[in-house]
């Protein structure tokens, strides 16, 4: 793992949400995992049976990863091993996301989300025309 050393003034962060966080330090391992069921309605109504991941094919199926598969080969030589940052500002991390200031040897992050619309029904378009011809 690389041996850097990072320093930062100042993090100024107004929402961490949803399997995210904010990591200082040095870390090994990271997994951020994360899945969402996110529902559009013109009218409020909810079913309590609602919310089965397992119903959506998108919360199973294997995310491909296709390996690199060209050789390469590089040298890393850090003259001044300091990271040096004076002031971060976010808004929001969310949805299993990271702030990480430090090293880390694995990181692995996921993030599914099943957008949903339901709409009520429309008028056929033809009887539409119609009703407004009459008047």
């Amino acid at each position: 793992m690389f041996q850097r050393t990072s320093f930062v003034d100042q993090i100024y962060i107004n929402t961490i949400s949803f399997s995210s966080f904010l990591q200082i330090g040095d870390s090994n391992m990271i997994n951020g995992f994360s899945r969402a069921l996110a529902v559009h309605r013109e009218t409020e109504f909810y079913y309590s049976n609602e919310g089965n991941f397992s119903e959506y094919t998108v919360f199973s199926q294997p995310i491909p990863i296709t390996p690199v598969q060209e050789p390469f080969t590089y040298q890393t030589f850090n003259h001044h091993p300091i990271i040096k940052v004076g002031k971060i500002d976010i808004v929001g991390i969310s949805s299993s996301s990271l702030l990480h200031v430090g090293n880390s040897k694995h990181i692995s992050m996921e993030a599914r989300v099943k957008h949903i619309r339901q709409l009520l029904p429309r008028e056929n378009e033809q009887n539409h025309k119609q009703k407004h011809k009459l008047k």
